[in-house]
């Protein structure tokens, strides 16, 4: 059953993987700055909280495979939190678990095969550490004997929201680690009661354990195809700045698929090690009020909020005064441009609402009003049908793209900090309650020489105001 290995401890590499975009908890998380990168529980993001958790465990750096559109929110949010020498591993387009999987494991394998790989989502909540790394340990010396190791939590309630993993007998000569028996889908309540009662029975986390070697091995054997496209895609990256990209054109060809209908449902080289470590997918507003920190009432209140006559509410404003009163088991968020007001049994349907929104093409549906972009952040805050006014912020250091544009013309006001200003070819510093007018279709580039953050207001004028009307001279992001 089981692939024997020499080594009498491999080193343990841990595989982050950020590419979903969490929309169940819209309007907070959208594709353009998903749930993982929020400060969902505290004042770090669940992405920094995982790759710290990784730390405490393990020296070796993370390596994560994320999404493209992320990778500088991703890289600044590692620098923050002081997570150095990470590999950032970017897939042209997301196809599910399965391919982000055998990426990491292939690119691992070409220098350490035997390295075992610690899978994790970047966007789960564990609140006991300890039991962690007791777990950790079990796991760690059933990959080392090659199998493919899932961690099953403890059910505390009969969730449907969660798939299961249904336990077999004890693996005499490893402490705590059982045989699987079978995966389960989503239950419906019943089923889930019946779970519960069983007792061997427990909520598939996601996160994994196994040799890089053996995973491959699996993969070629049960999902060949996977194995084949992602193979061409490693072979193919490219290096951009400090990230690695994979192959365009042949990880599209990969199919979309997870790693559990792809392998972990059909090898038979699977084992799990049941632990009680405080998780969660932090998958939906209800379960992310489950876990938080509450008032006698029962209320989670987050920001400028005031509850009065409430019981079991999760209530949470982006700096917009939020009064709720008389609301028992309601969720109510408030951003800057939507308003979410469900109760906890239709919590899991927000997704939908998300799709319906695709289908309107609103824009609230994949993006904040707040557009982050490798250099700073922008944001809207009046529009009309031939002006708009936008708030602008540039880190110290970084500088926008050369750039112009056919369609409009700019007038930026320095509000905070200092502007180095390129402009058809002159170079011009920009202080504090100065200003300068860029001309349609000037050459123009936007410098933060400073040490604190630039702020600047920006009236726009023209016949179309779209961020599509940009073309780049020179970027030092590399970007088109």
């Amino acid at each position: 059953m089981s692939d024997r290995h020499d080594d009498s401890e491999s080193v343990i590499i841990p595989v982050i993987l950020s590419g979903g975009s969490g929309s169940r908890l819209w309007p907070m998380s959208r594709a353009s700055y998903p749930k993982q990168l929020w400060p969902l529980l505290g004042d770090l993001s669940l992405l920094q909280e995982t790759a710290l958790r990784a730390r405490s465990i393990t020296e070796i750096p993370p390596v994560f495979v994320c999404n493209e559109e992320h990778r500088f929110l991703i890289a600044e949010q590692l620098r923050q939190a002081d997570i150095t020498g990470a590999r950032l591993v970017l897939e042209p387009e997301g196809r599910n678990s399965a391919p982000a999987i055998t990426a990491a494991a292939l690119l691992v394998a070409e220098k350490n095969p035997g390295a075992v790989l610690w899978l994790m989502a970047a966007d789960a909540a564990i609140s006991r550490p300890e039991a962690l790394k007791e777990a950790v340990s079990s796991a760690r010396a059933g990959a080392e004997r090659g199998l493919i190791m899932t961690f099953g939590m403890h059910p505390t309630r009969p969730e449907t929201g969660y798939g299961y993993i249904e336990a077999g007998e004890d693996i005499a000569d490893l402490k705590g680690v059982v045989s699987v028996r079978a995966f389960r889908e989503k239950p419906d309540r019943a089923t889930a009661e019946a779970f519960l009662s069983e007792g061997n029975y427990f909520w598939n986390s996601g996160m994994f354990m196994f040799r890089a070697d053996v995973l491959l091995k699996e993969m070629q054997k049960h999902a060949p195809e996977v194995v084949a496209s992602v193979q061409q895609a490693v072979s193919n990256r490219t290096h951009d700045m400090f990230f690695e990209r994979l192959g365009q054109d042949e990880f599209r060809q990969a199919p979309d698929i997870s790693i559990d209908y792809a392998l972990a449902e059909k090898t038979e080289n699977i084992a799990v090690v049941p632990a009680d470590l405080g998780w969660s997918d932090v998958g939906s507003w209800t379960s992310l009020w489950e876990i938080s920190e509450k008032d006698q009432a029962g209320n989670v209140s987050i920001g400028d909020v005031i509850v009065e006559n409430t019981q079991n509410c999760y209530v949470r404003s982006d700096n917009i005064l939020t009064v709720v009163n008389g609301l028992d088991d309601a969720i109510v968020v408030v951003t800057g441009d939507a308003v979410l007001v469900t109760h906890h049994d239709k919590a899991q349907d927000i997704r939908s609402t998300v799709e319906q929104l695709k289908k309107n093409q609103r824009p609230q549906a994949v993006s904040h009003n707040r557009r982050h972009r490798p250099w700073g952040y922008y944001e809207s805050l009046i529009r009309d049908d031939r002006f708009q006014v936008k708030r602008i912020v540039v880190s110290p250091g970084e500088k926008l793209s050369l750039q112009k544009h056919f369609h409009r013309a700019e007038h930026w006001v320095v509000v905070g900090g200092t502007a180095l200003v390129t402009r058809d070819g002159e170079t011009l510093m920009i202080r504090e309650n100065e200003s300068i007018y860029l001309p349609l279709g000037s050459l123009h580039r936007l410098e933060n020489p400073g040490k604190i953050p630039l702020t600047l207001i920006e009236v726009q004028t023209g016949s179309y105001l779209g961020e599509d009307d940009i073309v780049r001279l020179e970027d030092i992001y590399n970007r088109d």
